[in-house]
């Protein structure tokens, strides 16, 4: 702060005098009041310079944000970038695990069909053994049931 406050030391200095007070005491207290004034009181000049020191920072902080602003588009653009490669890289692996799953799916239904296979070989035999079975059965029923006729013809 500047010491551009007006005040008329004299006129102050002479009223405390008048009032009672010695020339050094009115003196004394005139000091101090112009000191005190100087010290806390702004000044036309003291305003300008803040209001000199506001618009630079105004303008600091105006560059400021440009730049936030302008790294802060560089650092869309890339995570955009990145997340487009992360897409791609995704659908190549994608790709590779259908590609995969496909042929794990043919091995699967090739091993299936061949079990298939070998169960219906194996159904086949049993039945043609079944059958076998069955034909020995009837020609031995039929044998006996004809030594039963012929054997209840002649008790007759």
């Amino acid at each position: 702060m500047t010491g551009a406050i007006a005040f008329d030391t004299h006129r102050f200095v002479k009223r405390l005098t008048e009032n009672g007070f010695t020339q050094r005491q009115a003196e004394t207290l005139a000091d101090e009041h112009v000191a005190l004034l100087n010290a806390n009181l702004a000044t036309k000049a003291d305003i300008e310079a803040v209001k000199a020191d506001i618009a630079a920072v105004k303008v600091d902080l105006a560059s400021a944000e440009a730049g936030l602003k302008r790294d802060i588009e560089a650092i869309k653009a890339e995570l955009q970038r990145d997340i487009e490669a992360i897409k791609a890289e995704l659908q190549r692996d994608i790709e590779a695990i259908k590609t995969e799953l496909k042929r794990d799916i043919e091995a699967v239904k090739a091993e299936l069909q061949r079990d298939i296979e070998a169960v219906k070989a194996e159904l086949q035999r049993d039945i043609e053994a079944v059958k076998a079975d069955l034909l020995k059965w009837l020609f031995g029923a039929m044998i006996a049931q004809g030594g039963l006729i012929v054997a209840l013809v002649k008790l007759l």
